[in-house]
């Protein structure tokens, strides 16, 4: 009698692919030669990825299911959420561990390691229990808080994450949504240098969190009295649940800061998502302006350039999950692997996920000034601006690639996949809200072109296209792979084109403003077929690297997997990346008919 799903684990993590991807393409141990890292040694690295993605593929991924059946309930009289038992113990399971502390500042008692195997690591959390995370995201928003925080703060954060504080960002509004300026929330200073918060936030993830943590950190965007209208009037304030001691940190009386709402979701249920009411309960919530500045926006995007990478990779770990149940189920039924559909269907999905998990630990890798130097020979400033630029890519295109192909490992199960003794259901649920929250795919794809292209001048992007444009005209390439990079180049300069014609559009906006109505129309396919080039390109020079490893393998037990390597490029070369020509044309000739056509017409 066949198991369901909660009874035998859910969760199934890709370690080798992470190895291959840490140590063969990115070359850390380079990396940590630099003496950035301490003495943290590859061996050491090699044991953290395994010994993680153990304990998420056990204790951390055990509640999975009954997170998502027996979700948060709320008490409006005590303005309270209680988390079902075994969902705390699977939270805990994962705090107790040193997990994440990895490349956190060493003020904080954090590990020295590398960006790229932080985000590796947090790979296990985000797919083997993703609801936990949010839970647990209070070290690297207190990290924000210490490094922007005035002598007071730096010490609550530290104590914070000594005492094991949980944390939220506070922004959205009910009636602001993503218009983060347009928020009402007000801010009065006191005569004794602390501001009173008063207002009401919506969608406030793990707003409130059981007896999870003794502390919640809020970090609140708030206007204050008299200030400037839109974001640049807006300050960040520490309101904690409970006023710290200034020395220990110990819990003190309550704050005026409560729980007046658990919203239902389609999804990721066992988060609970709060409305939160400031200084409404005949209790004034006291906050402390953050470094003592009027520096709010910044100050908050330092904390959702971390969320937005984190909801980035979330994605990408549900979709390898979602492939590798959906493998597994196939190489088990007779005749499964047989089908054409299904291989490609698998295919397309392997090579998603693999090209997606490769682009954010490219990404992270220039997180990292020694790491950067390696990987593309990035200055700190040029690391710095590739990892702005990418950004909106793993966030974007990871949640609207994972969730389109999450559909696919479903239907490798036909309505056996539709059941919920089976993870597939629950993983396309929990995946929605990623390209929803901390920034819609809309505003990633604006963010990316008029922040990251525009703003930028193209440097970063220029940087990137050598890369690509090197690897293209490697003399050493393996001639194996030659019509795959035929291919590649097209598609480069098909985005190359994309570009041109969307600065076109730019250069004209100053004097026919509705000319901007061509790059809001054409945005996010943009975005997503600059996605698909990187995707392209990295699936081929990690076959390049497959390639040479079966060279000098063998028998070995690792041809299949470089076997693996080496088709999924190509596939997703022949079958994939001529598309872009098609994106091209069509934002070449985009018209505004759809912007002049009368609303009652819709």
């Amino acid at each position: 009698m066949r198991k369901p799903f909660e009874k035998m684990g859910h969760y199934k993590s890709n370690v080798r692919d992470l190895e291959f991807n840490l140590f063969e393409v990115l070359d850390i141990e380079n990396a940590l030669g630099s003496g950035q890292f301490g003495d943290l040694t590859s061996d050491a690295v090699r044991d953290m990825i395994r010994q993680a993605a153990e304990q998420a593929e056990g204790p951390l991924a055990d509640s999975f299911a009954d997170g998502d059946r027996h979700p948060p309930t709320f008490d409006p009289a005590t303005h309270s959420v209680t988390l079902p038992k075994s969902f705390k113990d699977s939270v805990r399971s994962w705090h107790c561990a040193p997990w994440l502390r990895l490349a956190m500042s060493e003020g904080l008692g954090g590990i020295p390691a590398p960006a790229t195997v932080r985000w590796a690591v947090n790979e296990f959390l985000v797919g083997g229990q993703p609801a936990a995370f949010f839970y647990l995201s209070g070290p690297p928003m207190l990290e924000v808080l210490y490094a922007e925080g005035n002598e007071q703060q730096r010490h609550w954060a530290a104590r914070g994450i000594e005492r094991r504080w949980g944390a939220t960002m506070v922004l959205t509004e009910p009636d602001a949504g993503s218009d983060v300026g347009a928020g009402r929330t007000k801010a009065i200073e006191q005569p004794d240098g602390t501001w009173h918060i008063d207002g009401v936030k919506r969608f406030i993830t793990s707003g409130d969190c059981d007896d999870l943590f003794e502390n919640i950190a809020h970090l609140v965007l708030a206007r204050p009295i008299g200030a400037a209208p839109g974001t640049k009037g807006l300050s960040l304030f520490l309101v904690p649940k409970y006023l710290p001691d200034p020395e220990t940190g110990a819990p003190g009386p309550r704050n005026g800061v409560f729980a007046t709402g658990l919203e239902h979701k389609m999804g990721l249920t066992a988060s609970a998502t709060c409305e939160l009411t400031f200084g409404q309960h005949d209790q004034p919530a006291v906050g402390w302006l953050v470094g003592d500045v009027h520096n709010g926006i910044v100050q908050m995007f330092k904390i959702m350039e971390y969320a937005r990478m984190a909801v980035g990779s979330k994605a990408i770990a549900t979709l390898s999950t979602g492939y590798l149940n959906a493998l597994s189920y196939a190489k088990a039924r007779e005749g499964g692997l047989g089908d054409a559909d299904v291989r490609r269907s698998l295919m397309t999905q392997k090579a998603y996920v693999e090209g997606m998990r490769a682009l954010y630990l490219y990404t992270a890798a220039h997180q990292d000034d020694a790491a950067a130097a390696v990987v593309s020979g990035a200055d700190p400033t040029m690391a710095r601006r590739i990892n702005d630029l990418l950004l909106p890519i793993v966030k974007g295109v990871g949640s609207e690639r994972s969730y389109q192909y999450l559909s696919e490992s479903l239907q490798i199960l036909g309505g056996a996949g539709y059941l919920q003794d089976r993870p597939f259901e629950q993983y396309i649920r929990d995946a929605k809200i990623d390209s929803l929250y901390e920034g819609t795919t809309a505003i990633q794809a604006q963010d990316f072109f008029f922040r990251k292209i525009i703003r930028d001048r193209g440097e970063a992007l220029g940087h990137l296209a050598a890369q690509i444009d090197n690897f293209i005209a490697a003399p050493q390439a393996r001639p194996e792979l030659a019509g795959a990079r035929v291919m590649l180049a097209r598609a480069l300069a098909d985005v190359r084109a994309m570009v041109a014609t969307l600065t076109g559009y730019f250069a004209k906006s100053g004097s026919e403003p509705r000319e901007l109505y061509r790059i809001g129309l054409s945005s996010v396919p943009f975005l997503l077929a600059f996605g698909d080039l990187l995707i392209g390109w990295l699936l081929l020079t990690q076959a390049e690297i497959a390639l040479e490893a079966l060279d000098s393998d063998g028998e070995g037990h690792d041809r299949a997997f470089y076997n693996g390597k080496v088709a999924a490029a190509k596939f997703f070369a022949t079958n994939v990346l001529p598309r872009l020509s098609a994106e091209s044309a069509i934002i070449e000739g985009v018209d505004l008919a759809v912007m002049d056509l009368r609303e009652d017409a819709l």
